[in-house]
């Protein structure tokens, strides 16, 4: 029996709305460690996006210093890149970590990482591109992301009488995605979960919401924080994995953070009665507050601060704005994806959205530019 704990998307140095979540990132990670110590799991693995950012900030290289560096006393540690990271930046370092039994995925090059521990083949697979496999494979067509995944696992010996484990950082088809994850068009960067046959589990980064894809051994942990009010609804976990003769065994612990995410709405002067909010733990989460007033209160954000200094957003539902089918809203900032980004200032600036064959040579446009970065 192997116990593993699967862990991804951290995205250490994320800010939202305006707002750093490192201190909320601090907390669970003190809770993740805590669960290592008293779950004591044979393996801990990282499915990638450990940072936001491909640079991340000098506080998040330092938080995750020292999650990793406490993480590997309790366990062995396999990390992946995903596609907020830089694969260069995170495979520094790479062999001397492994003496620590910390093992990280290098850039890839043709073949996929494969460590070894008590019987179980762990295949390390970072988020990879069509793009990242063809200079490899140029004698194989690999026109999708699914091709390209096949291609990359295409020399793996199942039959070694060895259980196999891989770590990867993909979307997988059918899957269900949250608005703070990067958007593609017509499912363009879907992997069929079919590529995956021959593990005994697969463990996978990139979706916020933790779910199955496909398959019950082929699985999302999620996020271990809500990033976006799209994950409101969401309950934040770890995920435990026990490799035995059978199935995995597959069960979870919740995750509480320092302050939770949540909408609420109505008239200003409801929202802001104390009756509403007493004995509540709204003014200490983070909020997005939808007014349903006719007409906009005079500064109300400013206002409504005052009883609820978190407010991430807030926006008006009203007739005005539905007919206009463009909301008010007020934030500092969106961390979405670039395409995301240019069609909202382009709603924005026409009040409409943009048409398919305009999304269409966007996304083109996108793909065309981070090819020619790889």
């Amino acid at each position: 029996m192997m116990k593993l704990m699967h862990l991804s998307d951290l995205h250490l140095g994320k800010r939202v709305n305006g707002f750093s979540m490192i201190e909320d990132q601090r907390h669970v990670l003190e809770q993740i460690l805590a669960m290592a110590g008293e779950e004591r799991p044979d393996a801990a693995l990282l499915c990638g996006d450990i940072y936001d950012k491909t640079v991340p900030s000098a506080e998040a290289v330092e938080l995750f210093d020292d999650f990793l560096s406490r993480l590997a006393g309790l366990t062995t540690v396999y990390i992946i890149s995903g596609n907020h990271d830089s694969a260069e930046r995170l495979a520094f370092g790479g062999r001397l970590l492994a003496a620590s039994r910390v093992y990280v995925s290098p850039v890839y090059d043709g073949t996929v990482t494969a460590v070894e521990q008590d019987g179980v083949v762990f295949h390390l697979l970072p988020f990879l591109k069509p793009a990242y496999v063809r200079r490899f494979f140029p004698e194989t067509e690999i026109e999708s992301y699914t091709d390209a995944i096949r291609t990359a696992l295409s020399g793996i010996d199942f039959a070694d009488g060895k259980r196999h484990v891989l770590l990867t950082h993909q979307l997988v088809t059918g899957s269900e995605r949250c608005e703070s994850e990067e958007l593609s068009i017509g499912g363009s960067d879907n992997v069929d979960a079919e590529v995956f046959a021959g593990f005994d589990y697969v463990a996978l980064g990139h979706l916020h919401g933790p779910q199955r894809a496909g398959a019950d051994h082929i699985r999302y942990c999620g996020t271990m924080l809500k990033y976006s009010f799209s994950e409101a609804d969401h309950h934040k976990s770890v995920t435990f994995v026990e490799l035995g003769e059978g199935k995995p065994e597959i069960s979870t612990r919740p995750l509480t953070p320092m302050r939770d995410m949540k909408v609420i709405r109505g008239a200003y002067d409801d929202l802001m009665a104390r009756s509403y909010y007493q004995n509540t733990d709204l003014p200490d989460c983070y909020l997005h507050i939808i007014l349903t007033d006719e007409e906009d209160v005079p500064e109300a954000l400013a206002r409504m601060r005052n009883v609820y200094p978190y407010i991430m957003k807030l926006t008006y539902d009203n007739t005005r704005t539905r007919l206009q089918q463009n909301p008010l809203e007020l934030t500092a900032e969106r961390d979405s994806g670039p395409l995301e980004l240019f069609g909202l200032l382009y709603e924005k600036q026409n009040n409409r959205e943009m048409g398919s064959e305009q999304t269409e040579y966007l996304n083109a446009l996108i793909e065309s530019i981070w090819k020619e970065d790889a």
